[in-house]
């Protein structure tokens, strides 16, 4: 019989109790806000900007939404699906909103939470609205006491896998066959972030989304990696 000890690899978390499920709600930042999706709210602008733009679906697990009232229950469907927390996406910049993602596979039991579902319109692609964002799920999950912080994509998806690099995501490897989506096999890449890695991560965010780090045009001075690698 094998008896095992705590060691490095295997602590005993002593005093730790598992968080609350993430209740709903605003999440504010500099550059965005996020909210609760309420589609009698959040429908109009987010139709607006995603209409047409077939191709940020994807990697997605639904189809493209092809009228307003598919959008509205999708919305509806996203606010009435058990075990997630939507979020709208508000450029504070207009007020509009221009995207949504959720917190998912939320295991409190286990202090493990994920961003995903991740639709950014092409106005917030690549701002600094899109990174602040995910800077402010991560923020909370971690402020409730959770452990770990996941982000998963279909393996062929290369731009989300280099994002989850460029948050500080760690890869952890692929899991094949893990999904079937749309009639076509996914093979899933995972990465995290753990507690004890976000200080450094939440620090090299919060320095890169200083406005001292933009120019007159909105543009970085220096890369978030390189925040990172100086935090670290």
């Amino acid at each position: 019989m094998t008896i095992r000890t705590a060691t490095a690899a295997n602590p005993l978390l002593a005093g730790w109790t598992a968080p609350p499920f993430p209740p709903a709600k605003v999440l504010e930042g500099r550059y965005c806000r996020l909210e609760p999706i309420d589609p009698a709210r959040h429908l109009d602008g987010i139709w607006a900007v995603n209409a047409g733009n077939d191709h940020i679906w994807q990697w997605m697990p639904a189809d493209p939404p092809q009228t307003r009232e598919a959008y509205r229950e999708l919305l509806a469907m996203m606010v009435a699906k058990s075990g997630i927390v939507p979020f709208a996406i508000i450029d504070k910049a207009d007020g509009r909103p221009k995207g949504h993602l959720w917190l998912m596979e939320i295991r409190p039991e286990q202090g493990v939470f994920e961003v995903g579902y991740i639709t950014y319109s092409p106005e917030l692609q690549r701002t600094r609205v899109a990174t602040e964002a995910i800077h402010l799920c991560g923020a909370y999950g971690f402020s409730l006491g959770y452990r770990r912080f996941e982000w998963k994509c279909n393996n062929l998806n290369e731009p989300s896998k280099r994002a989850a690099l460029r948050f500080g995501f760690q890869y952890e490897g692929l899991f094949r066959q893990h999904m079937v989506v749309k009639g076509r096999n996914r093979d899933t890449a995972w990465f995290s972030i753990l507690d004890s890695e976000w200080p450094a991560v939440n620090a090299a965010f919060e320095a890169w989304l200083d406005p001292a780090n933009f120019d007159s045009e909105g543009h970085q001075r220096a890369r978030l990696e390189s925040f990172r690698v100086k935090a670290a």
